[in-house]
């Protein structure tokens, strides 16, 4: 089964001091780190673009994950790969061409991830596209803002998703904090993306330690179902 990937979420840092953000949440035990682009068209803000995220990367080598909330989606991919993605996450509510977009994105050197907004049904990524990417993030807000309330009730399409593809990378996005990592853990996620449950917490160390060890216990969890499933 997938092993827990911890990604705090760069748009909780504080802006004026990237480098030394991005450096503090690696030493801190950070797998992956997140990064939220925004057009503003999307959704209502404006966010860290390709030169900001190219400015970041000589001074961390942490995973970068994009999540890019944009209404022209291919127009960026060949940016976000030159200043140093690695995977870059699109919203199935803004494309028409999923499979190309997919294409595109591998074709760039980059691992491809699919985002389904809370209202988004699971049908929009189950099948060929599902099948396509290298992970599905199910956003537990709705995306635009950090500081808002993970939403439980997204939490049935983590387990749909989980049970569907076990080898996928599931990630959760929204609200993640240490009252809420069990239920998602416990619904098949393993990439949590959490913005102020980490980098506002008295120990970050601590909280990524836990959320690490809750997904693995998880992730434990699901492997023997899924063992158990097969010989039956």
């Amino acid at each position: 089964m997938p092993v827990a990937k911890i990604s705090p979420s760069m748009l909780s840092c504080d802006f004026a001091n990237l480098a030394a953000e991005a450096k503090r949440m690696t030493k801190n035990g950070a797998d992956w780190l997140h990064l939220d682009v925004m057009d503003g068209h999307f959704v209502p803000n404006l966010t860290l673009g390709a030169p900001i995220i190219q400015a970041i990367r000589p001074h961390t080598e942490a995973y970068f994950g994009k999540d890019c909330m944009k209404r022209k989606r291919g127009q960026w991919v060949d940016d976000i790969a030159k200043a140093g993605g690695q995977m870059y996450t699109f919203h199935i509510e803004a494309t028409k061409d999923p499979l190309g977009l997919i294409k595109q994105i591998h074709a760039a050197g980059m691992q491809a991830g699919v985002a389904i907004k809370p209202g988004t049904s699971t049908d929009s990524v189950i099948g060929a596209v599902a099948e396509q990417v290298d992970m599905i993030l199910v956003m537990t807000v709705e995306p635009g803002f950090g500081g808002q309330r993970f939403m439980a009730q997204c939490m049935p399409k983590v387990k749909q998703i989980r049970e569907l593809y076990p080898q996928l990378d599931i990630e959760v996005d929204g609200g993640l904090a240490l009252d809420t990592i069990d239920v998602s853990a416990e619904a098949g996620a393993n990439v949590i993306v959490a913005g102020t449950g980490i980098f506002k917490a008295d120990d970050p160390a601590k909280a990524i330690s836990t959320f690490r060890n809750k997904v693995n216990q998880a992730q434990e969890q699901w492997a023997h179902l899924a063992s158990n499933t097969n010989l039956n």
